[in-house]
């Protein structure tokens, strides 16, 4: 087997939707810690400032204790938001392996609306197979949810 081969590969996760909404209320949905708490989960100490460090607590399994660490990478108003996504544990196999990934939010106009491109990178195939299976069907369900949720911004 050459090096190639033996080096793990990335995968990401990619969903793209267009919402009938500003791009204005779908970055105060993206970037309101008590919004995001209805759409995705509860952040603790998250604020939409570049190097700002923030959490979020999930289901525990094996040696990991549920805390996703985040940190604000990239805030360009009604534009963009990316975030280091940080969990696991080294032990684990499955779910809570250990995951070291990029969450990047990207909003354009589109007609009649805005474009919401989420991009989760960085999976390491195939330690994350298991995250990038449940991840990628989640995160398809989370997407959906900014809308109705724009709609009380207007």
């Amino acid at each position: 087997m050459n090096d190639a081969a033996q080096q793990s590969a990335t995968q990401d996760i990619v969903v793209d939707e267009v919402f009938p909404h500003r791009p204005e209320a779908i970055w105060r949905v993206l970037t309101n810690g008590e919004l995001m708490a209805r759409w995705l989960m509860k952040p603790t100490g998250f604020e939409a400032v570049e190097g700002k460090r923030f959490t979020f607590q999930t289901t525990p399994g094996g040696s990991w204790d549920g805390v996703i660490h985040c940190q604000v990478l990239q805030v360009i108003d009604n534009e963009r938001l990316a975030y280091a996504w940080k969990g696991g544990h080294e032990a684990n196999v499955g779910y809570g392996a250990k995951l070291d990934t990029v969450v990047t939010w990207t909003l354009s106009k589109a007609e009649n609306g805005t474009r919401v491109r989420l991009v989760h990178s960085g999976f390491v195939v195939p330690k994350n197979d298991s995250a990038l299976k449940t991840m990628g069907e989640g995160w398809k369900t989370v997407v959906k949810r900014l809308g109705p949720l724009a709609d009380e911004q207007n």
